[in-house]
């Protein structure tokens, strides 16, 4: 496909394969006219290594989830990578994924009332290889939380699987004071990032909104 950036054409055919089954990913990247020509959930083992810190464990699981559907794709030579995991911790403690609501109890009781850190790390592969990564981290104060505002978020659902037991796009929003980062990040995409590092391989986003993998 031909572009015009500033005056000149850039000759560019690159597709996007967003490794990640998030909606709300996908949905992050159509709010800037981004739409994936393919989306391949990433099946790894994200089990925290020994010692290993939030902010680490973020950026690590990005990298390895963009280089595992990175080989499987390695028959599309101009297929580029992206991929994003995101870790909610108080100090150095990871806080789960949720899959039970007395693991989702559990981490709305630990975050009531204190502040906590989201970190989202961001990879993105083209030719088989890692080009660009990226690593943010925004700092985020609930309120106290009281039995019923718990047990009416539990009744939801919006906490299965989500980090940390709470999706900050949702009903959670009532219990956030303060966010003092990146909230598209918090919700599991930093979006200016994201266009930076697409932008740096060649993939951009025309003016009428079209990406240029569409």
């Amino acid at each position: 496909m031909i572009l015009q950036k500033g005056g000149s054409p850039i000759v560019t055919n690159k597709r996007l394969c967003l490794a990640s089954a998030s909606p709300r990913r996908q949905a992050l990247l159509a709010q800037v006219g981004i739409v994936p020509d393919k989306v391949a959930p990433a099946d790894i083992d994200e089990t925290p290594k020994p010692r290993e810190l939030p902010a680490q464990l973020a950026a690590r699981l990005a990298y390895e989830k963009a280089a595992h559907i990175s080989q499987q794709t390695a028959d599309e030579p101009d297929m580029l990578v992206l991929a994003a995991d995101t870790v909610v911790s108080v100090g150095r403690r990871i806080l789960p994924k949720t899959e039970t609501r007395n693991g989702a109890r559990d981490c709305l009781t630990l975050l009531s009332g204190r502040g906590h850190r989201v970190s989202t790390g961001v990879c993105l592969f083209a030719g088989g290889a890692c080009v660009a990564q990226r690593l943010v981290t925004s700092r985020v104060r609930m309120k106290t939380l009281d039995a019923h505002d718990i047990e009416t978020y539990l009744a939801s659902g919006e906490w299965q699987g989500k980090a940390g037991g709470y999706a900050i796009q949702g009903k959670a929003a009532r219990f956030v004071t303060r966010i003092v980062g990146s909230y598209s990040a918090i919700v599991g995409l930093p979006v200016f990032e994201t266009v930076a590092m697409l932008a740096g391989v060649g993939f951009t986003v025309t003016e009428d909104g079209e990406s240029n993998g569409s």
